[in-house]
C-alpha cells in the first residue's frame, strides 16, 4: 500500500482546523475538520483524531467482523472527548468536528463518518462517492427542493446537519465493503470537495501522473482558485492483496 496526503491551510484563514491521520501499519486512516469559535476547531479535531490514534493498537487484535464495532466504540469515544471539553471552557462551547475514517483490514474497508468530509473509491477507472454529506443543503437536496447544482452555490453549504462533539449522542454512519487490489480511497475535507467538482477528480486520476502528482496538481488548482478554506486529502492505493493488516 502506499499512502499520499495534502494538508494546506489556504488562502483565507489564518489557522489550521483539519487534522489527519495515517498509520498503515493499523490499516487505518482518518480526516477531521473542526468548526468553533477562536482556535476551538483545531482542538475538536485534534482531540477526534487523537482519539481515533490512542485505540489503534486494538485494531492488531480483532477480527475482521470486529472492526466496525471498534470504529463505532472509538467514533462515539471521539464525540464524548470533544462534548466534554466544549463542556469545560467557555472559548470551546459548541465546537465540533467532521470525522471520516476508513479501516483496511483483510480484505474488508470498513467506514465512518459524521460531517461533511468525505470519502471516495477509485475502481476500474470510475469515481465513486462513498460517504453521504451531513449537511443542510444535502438534505434539502435528498428530499428534492433544491437540485445538486443549486447546491453548489448555496449560501448555507456549509452548515452541517450532523458533527462530532456538538451533542453529549450522536448518529455515526458506518459500513464496510470488500476492497480489491489495485482500488484507491480518497478521503479529503470540504476545502477540497467544494473546490475540485467529482469529475475533475476523474479526469485527473485518468492522466498519467503518480499519485503523489495527481494531489500536487489538486493542491495547485485550489491554491489557484483562492483556496477559502483549509483542505486536506489523503490517498491510499493498494496495490496488492497483502497491503493491509
Amino acid at each position: 500500500m502506499k499512502t499520499v496526503s495534502i494538508y494546506e491551510t489556504g488562502c483565507v484563514r489564518k489557522n489550521n482546523e483539519d487534522f489527519f491521520l495515517i498509520l498503515p501499519e493499523a490499516g487505518l486512516f482518518a480526516v477531521a475538520d473542526g468548526m468553533g469559535g477562536h482556535n476551538a476547531g483545531e482542538i475538536a479535531s485534534n482531540l477526534a483524531i487523537n482519539e481515533l490514534k490512542k485505540r489503534a493498537s486494538a485494531l492488531h487484535f480483532i477480527n475482521t467482523d470486529e472492526v466496525q464495532q471498534w470504529l463505532i466504540d472509538a467514533i462515539e469515544g471521539a464525540n464524548r472527548e470533544v462534548f466534554e471539553a466544549s463542556s469545560h471552557a467557555d472559548e470551546m462551547e459548541g465546537m465540533g468536528t467532521t470525522l471520516t475514517a476508513l479501516v483496511l483490514k483483510e480484505n474488508k474497508a470498513v467506514i465512518g463518518h459524521i460531517g461533511d468530509s468525505r470519502i471516495y473509491l477509485w475502481r476500474d477507472l470510475s469515481l465513486s462517492l462513498l460517504s453521504e454529506d451531513h449537511s443542510m443543503v444535502n438534505e434539502l437536496v435528498r428530499l428534492g427542493q433544491i437540485t445538486e447544482e443549486k447546491a453548489k452555490n448555496h449560501p448555507h453549504r456549509n452548515i452541517l446537519s450532523r458533527a462530532l462533539g456538538v451533542e453529549r449522542n450522536t448518529e455515526i454512519d458506518c459500513f464496510k465493503l470488500e476492497f480489491q487490489a489495485d482500488d484507491v480511497f480518497l478521503l479529503c475535507t470540504d476545502g477540497f470537495s467544494n473546490v475540485i467538482e467529482d469529475e475533475e477528480i476523474t479526469a485527473e486520476f485518468l492522466t498519467d501522473k503518480t499519485w503523489d502528482g495527481h494531489l500536487e496538481k489538486f493542491k495547485d488548482l485550489i491554491l489557484t482558485r483562492g483556496a477559502p478554506d483549509n483542505f486536506t486529502a489523503v490517498c491510499c492505493i493498494l496495490n496488492g492483496e497483502n497491503d493491509v493488516i
